[in-house]
């Protein structure tokens, strides 16, 4: 039997089932042409996540520079990542301040500047702002993926203008070019199957089709070549091989029954795929985006968790007060207790997939976590002020080594949050030295 390699297990999986990196099939790489480095050592993923709306600050720093200890109340979910954990005061977006616009829309401009350094076109129509952090990293590494990049969101990306800003700037964080941005996807079902079918010819429609009307599972058709690669991998790997698709499985379950779940009366179309359930559906895409790291089938992804100066309300946290009425608190301790429920709430999200990440074990013994940089924030800091100063971002994840995480780094007042966004893309292994408005990198956040 012909010994598998990585480039042959991406292309013969029946129904194009990517593998998650194990150490058995790094001599097979090597003998395919991929250099020892390639062939060992795991790649760096960069993931994105956006939350709208800013936070309640007093809740979200630390109070201490250096290392993590006590994680303030809101970032308490991510105790059990603190040593891949980075927290920063002090950063700012210059360019997503009104910078003389007298009618500056605070929601379109932060989150159009978060991953992009660069000021957002006053206009209705013709949008431009700057390429994003993501995708300036997806042309770097995306050439030796199925799939350069992966937008996913959770909400509709419809938004009106705004103080003369058009709409796209609430509801697009990645931008491929300055006017070109890159819409999410949010329909999980769409989304599993681009990412576990391969291309879109008649075959593989039909395949896809087949599979949800007899509500058949894609391990059944590759079945018979994962028999094969379990024959050919080490104990350890076969150990790796059953959990990947034991998760596949699962993810392509909670697909099926939200799917099954969100038939509706009358004349409306089903939605099929997308749970009703939204913490069901946060929690999918988490999953989806663990899978397609897991299996290098892409490096660089963003989530944006809700558009910009969304209005969702959380029910299960015991009130239905929307989101972007609440940010507007005007230091109503209610409404300051609810805001805090829902930024905690989003962290917890963060929390479940970084935790999926971290159980997830690479071919060279560290995790996917390890190899990872995920970045989380808002482009506005204070909802009420709709202002940009003292953002609230964090960083989970050592890059493959190269940051240094479990520090809280409290940095002089009004640092370019494109700092760290220059910072990550050294570390991941871009030759740059500016990004965005960048003055220079995060002091001590690089190995």
């Amino acid at each position: 039997m012909r010994n598998p390699s990585r480039r042959d297990m991406l292309r013969g999986l029946g129904a194009a089932l990517a593998l998650p990196w194990m150490e058995s099939l790094a001599p097979f790489a090597r003998a395919a042409g991929a250099s020892p480095a390639e062939a060992g050592k795991p790649p760096v993923r960069m993931c994105c996540w956006y939350v709208p709306n800013g936070v309640h600050l007093p809740a979200w720093f630390p109070d201490h520079a250096g290392a993590l200890v006590d994680l303030p109340p809101t970032l308490e979910p991510l105790a059990f990542a603190r040593d891949h954990l980075s927290t920063f005061h002090g950063l700012i977006h210059n360019t997503a301040l009104t910078n003389g616009d007298d009618e500056g829309c605070g929601h379109g401009q932060g989150a159009a500047s978060f991953l992009t350094g660069a000021q957002a076109a006053k206009s209705q129509d013709a949008v431009r702002v700057d390429v994003s952090v993501d995708q300036l990293y997806a042309r770097h590494v995306g050439g030796a993926t199925r799939f350069p990049s992966l937008e996913l969101g959770c909400e509709s990306p419809r938004s009106g203008n705004a103080f003369g800003y058009s709409g796209a700037y609430k509801t697009h964080i990645s931008w491929r070019t300055p006017t070109s941005p890159a819409p999410y996807e949010l329909n999980p079902k769409v989304v599993f199957d681009r990412l576990f079918t391969k291309g879109t010819n008649s075959l593989t429609q039909a395949t896809v089709a087949d599979r949800d009307f007899y509500r058949k599972s894609l391990i059944d058709y590759v079945r018979d070549d994962a028999d094969r690669v379990r024959r050919a991998v080490s104990t350890n790997d076969r150990r790796k091989l059953d959990q990947y698709l034991t998760g596949v499985r699962e993810v392509e379950r909670r697909i099926q029954q939200a799917a099954t779940a969100a038939d509706l009366p009358g004349d409306f179309a089903r939605p099929a795929g997308v749970p009703e359930d939204f913490d069901e559906h946060l929690r999918l895409m988490c999953d989806l985006m663990v899978l397609a790291f897991q299996t290098d089938t892409t490096r660089a992804s963003t989530f944006m968790v809700t558009k910009e100066a969304s209005d969702r309300n959380y029910p299960w946290l015991g009130f239905t007060d929307g989101h972007h009425e609440t940010s507007h608190h005007g230091n109503d301790p209610e409404k300051n207790r609810k805001l805090r429920a829902i930024d905690r709430y989003h962290v917890s999200i963060l929390a479940y997939m970084v935790e999926k990440m971290a159980a997830v074990e690479e071919a060279d013994g560290s995790t996917l976590l390890d190899n990872s940089m995920v970045l989380y924030g808002s482009g506005i800091a204070d909802g009420d002020r709709h202002d940009h100063v003292n953002l609230p971002v964090l960083l989970v994840g050592k890059g493959g080594g190269a940051i240094r995480a479990g520090r809280h780094h409290k940095l002089r007042a009004e640092t370019p949050m494109a700092n760290v966004l220059l910072t990550m893309l050294q570390q991941a292994g871009l030759p740059i030295d500016q990004f965005g408005d960048s003055t220079g990198t995060i002091p001590g956040l690089a190995v």
